[in-house]
């Protein structure tokens, strides 16, 4: 009680928003949770990247519990995808923490980027010009541990990669958003388990508990945006939050 009572929630606020506003984004569609919060953690707040990258890492367990439990209310879940997605996901995402010890992921993220970037504006051509044609994915499982191994290796990933490329295969966009924001909070877990193991109540109670504060108030409101967009314009506006975070990310990387 002594610590809670000690907590400045004036402080909190400016964690707060950006939890609030980067899980807004990612519960509508999919994608961007973590560049956003990194982005701003370090890029306007001035935190170490290293403790930006943990700190996120230990929310998205939350945030992602809460983004799925409203997507399943919403009923936007496509369950046989959520189970092909999810054991070839938690494997790439074991695989990528024990590679990150021996390789340095930057070496393959510039590549990472410029193909999403790709994706992208393809993403958002294929929304502006053609009606979207619903049909079932049919790569799945190597999707799911290319993109559950890039995001522990690298930091991030799983959305922006796995997201983008089964709405390009054609899968209902609501349903691939709703689908991949639940299985991405058994990819957290899986991740983050020794982190969490290891962290002190104080690591939670700092900055930490702005973001999950943030992320776990927008999350319903990200789910429900997603199941009121039509499809034409959730495939419009992923395609721009993917080329404009991808194409940041490269050229902070490049530069």
């Amino acid at each position: 009680m002594t610590e809670l009572a000690a907590i400045d929630f004036t402080a909190l606020l400016p964690f707060i928003l950006i939890g609030f506003a980067a899980q807004l984004v990612d519960g509508a569609l999919g994608m961007a949770f973590g560049v956003i919060c990194n982005t701003l953690l370090v890029a306007v707040l001035g935190v170490p990247p290293a403790t930006a990258s943990a700190r996120i890492h230990v929310v998205e367990i939350f945030t992602t519990g809460a983004s799925g439990l409203s997507h399943l209310f919403h009923r936007n879940i496509d369950w046989p995808l959520f189970f092909r997605l999810l054991i070839p996901g938690v494997i790439g995402g074991v695989l990528g923490a024990y590679v990150l010890s021996s390789l340095h992921a930057d070496v393959v993220k510039p590549f990472v980027l410029g193909y999403l970037v790709l994706i992208g504006v393809w993403l958002l051509i294929r929304g502006l010009l053609y009606p979207p044609k619903i049909q079932k994915p049919k790569v799945v499982a190597p999707l799911a541990v290319i993109g559950g191994f890039l995001d522990a290796a690298g930091g991030g990933g799983w959305g922006p990669v796995v997201t983008s490329n089964l709405l390009v295969q054609g899968g209902e966009p609501r349903k691939v958003v709703g689908t991949v924001n639940s299985v991405e909070f058994f990819l957290a877990v899986s991740v983050s388990i020794a982190f969490i193991a290891n962290l002190g109540v104080g690591e939670i109670l700092g900055p930490t508990l702005g973001l999950i504060i943030g992320g776990v108030v927008a999350a319903p409101i990200g789910a429900m945006m997603a199941k009121r967009f039509s499809p034409k314009l959730m495939l419009v506006m992923v395609g721009i939050v993917l080329t404009a975070t991808s194409a940041f990310g490269l050229y902070r990387v490049l530069v």
